[in-house]
């Protein structure tokens, strides 16, 4: 009886520790219907690589005792140059076949917040993103005003082709071909909108990330190029503090992914952070309950959280979610499906 006991403290001491393991960094992906069945080893070796280099880009920045804000659009930044993620290099077309990116960057210490939306010719949208934070009186600026004031400040600007993919281009003539009037979610979904059927189609990508330094500062910053055959200058929730993007050190940083339309009417990213503050819930119950609203109002997709104290959640309701966590003493890992 007494070994037995021994044996249970034991796996209980264990448990514990694993509950406690503090997290400097958590990173998605994009989350949507991404099914093992429909992926091959080497794209998934592909995916795999690109987060964990992500990751680690991230952490090294955090361990030379660079800020979150640095480690997040760093990340941010490997995510973008990537063709896999729908961000960044790999954004989906719209409706008249051009790319139209979102992004938002927002520091936990003060509260400061950039973002933008309807970019096409910025490189890097997380970079123009902060750069509205840090060098402007604004929080958001949208389409050519924001490429204008990009390029003061000094951000990479590329010829639209730049973002040009086949596999992009293909969605976006497939999605035109089933219906001119239907978007198409880079998270796969069939409910009905206003003005169109949502329809499944198998890319995956909005990117985001969190991050806690180690001055106990937390920020958090979300990428996207939004729908495929997205039209009338549509916006999401990405670039829209408090919907997608939010971070307080008093509580939560909170990067969304997922249907945008029910992330700004439920509003999420800030929702989290209250139910923290006002009602005593941690991290991972209020990140469920916040999915939770949003699949009951009809919407699908997930989030990455990570507390002050290191603590993280990563809900989602949907097939899979690309996404990735480093802890403290550099170990990474990375997940994809459910």
């Amino acid at each position: 009886m007494k070994k037995l006991s021994l044996i249970t403290l034991a796996l209980v001491c264990a448990l514990t520790t694993v509950a406690q393991e503090k997290y400097v960094m958590v990173i998605h992906g994009g989350a949507g219907t991404i099914l093992k069945k429909n992926m091959t080893a080497e794209k998934e070796a592909a995916y795999k690589a690109v987060l964990t280099k992500a990751l680690q880009t991230g952490y090294d920045l955090l361990k030379s005792d660079k800020s979150s804000l640095d480690a997040v659009e760093a990340t941010i930044h490997v995510m973008e140059d990537s063709p896999l993620f729908n961000a960044g290099k790999g954004a989906v077309f719209t409706h008249d076949g051009r790319n139209e990116m979102d992004a938002a960057i927002m520091d936990g210490k003060t509260q400061a917040a950039g973002s933008v939306a309807g970019v096409t010719v910025i490189r890097n949208p997380i970079s123009a993103a902060r750069a509205v934070m840090e060098k402007s009186e604004h929080v958001m600026m949208v389409g050519p005003g924001a490429e204008k004031f990009a390029r003061t400040a000094g951000l990479k600007i590329v010829d639209p082709k730049y973002f040009w993919t086949k596999e992009r281009w293909d969605g976006l003539q497939k999605a035109i071909k089933e219906d001119a009037d239907k978007s198409v979610l880079d998270h796969g979904s069939k409910k009905s909108m206003k003005l169109g059927t949502v329809s499944k189609d198998y890319k995956f990508g909005t990117v985001g990330a969190v991050a806690l330094d180690n001055a106990g500062n937390l920020a958090a910053g979300t990428s996207t190029g939004g729908m495929t055959n997205k039209k009338y200058g549509r916006v999401g929730d990405a670039p829209i503090i408090g919907a997608g993007t939010y971070a307080n050190n008093a509580t939560v940083a909170i990067s969304c992914t997922g249907w945008g339309e029910f992330y700004i009417r439920n509003v999420v990213a800030h929702d989290i952070s209250a139910m923290m503050e006002y009602k005593g819930m941690n991290v991972d119950d209020a990140s469920k309950a916040a999915i939770e609203k949003v699949g009951k109002m009809g919407g699908d997709g997930g989030l990455i959280a990570l507390d002050k104290n290191g603590r993280a959640s990563m809900p989602f309701n949907t097939e899979g979610m690309y996404r990735g966590t480093v802890t403290k003493d550099g170990k990474i890992e990375v997940e994809i499906y459910k």
